[in-house]
């Protein structure tokens, strides 16, 4: 039986961290989310951050109005969020961890230690039509708990695999396929993301019953060197390659 192809989610939250590092209306994430829809992208992902150190709230308003495929909004628990997340209504939110501290998602959500505000934000924006997934590790306990919750899909983080090399990325990844098996026979669809690059993404795709994988810096890390459309095609190339 042919599998599904993996589709791509772009993350171009550092897009706007060019912009907010001059304090100038450019680069905006709308136009390069533009740019990544002609590519063939198969959806758009932004995380608006409680410090709004990149993504902007008129950013998310201004995606949501103007795009013909889906906004992937990453969030963490947080009130005045997630009543933007209300207001706007994106296809999907994804719950993320966050710290002020930290210069990019270190890990994933531990559910379990705050599992009445997870289950009680999952509800809520399951009731405004939004579908939910949850940013965790491959940690049975923690899929166990994202079934729970009513969310329909998990991220795997795939931060650390992407860290590591040898032995000890033999060991991850194998980690990563099995809480993805874990996570389907729980009825969730799978996703996956951090770190994910050309030189790495043909592993990452041993993973199994994924869905979407969202990557945000290589590609706009490679979109300095050849153009967003081009970057994003690249991406495709490799994934959908690997996919046939």
């Amino acid at each position: 039986m042919k599998t599904k192809p993996v589709r791509l989610g772009v993350n171009i939250d550092h897009v706007a961290t060019l912009r907010q590092v001059r304090g100038t209306s450019y680069p905006t994430p709308f136009d390069a989310a533009q740019l990544c829809e002609r590519a063939g992208a198969h959806g758009i992902t932004v995380h608006l951050r409680e410090d709004r150190r990149h993504i902007q709230d008129a950013d998310v308003y201004a995606l949501k109005r103007g795009l013909s495929i889906p906004l992937n909004l990453e969030m963490a628990c947080a009130s005045e969020i997630l009543a933007i997340a209300l207001d706007v209504r994106p296809q999907e939110v994804c719950l993320v961890p966050e710290r002020r501290e930290e210069l990019t998602t270190e890990g994933g959500l531990d559910v379990r230690g705050q599992q009445e505000t997870v289950f009680r934000v999952v509800q809520q924006l399951l009731d405004a039509g939004i579908v939910v997934s949850l940013f965790v590790e491959a940690d049975p306990g923690q899929l166990d708990l994202c079934a729970a919750s009513g969310a329909q899909y998990v991220e795997l983080h795939t931060g650390h695999f992407c860290d590591l090399e040898g032995t000890a990325a033999t060991t991850e990844l194998r980690k990563l396929i099995e809480g993805a098996e874990y996570a389907h026979k729980l009825g969730l669809k799978v996703n996956a993301g951090h770190g994910i690059h050309l030189g790495n993404v043909q592993a990452i795709l041993k993973i199994p019953h994924l869905d979407t994988l969202n990557i945000g810096h290589s590609i706009v890390a490679r979109a300095v060197m050849v153009g967003m459309q081009a970057a994003v095609q690249e991406m495709l190339d490799a994934i959908q390659g690997a996919s046939t």
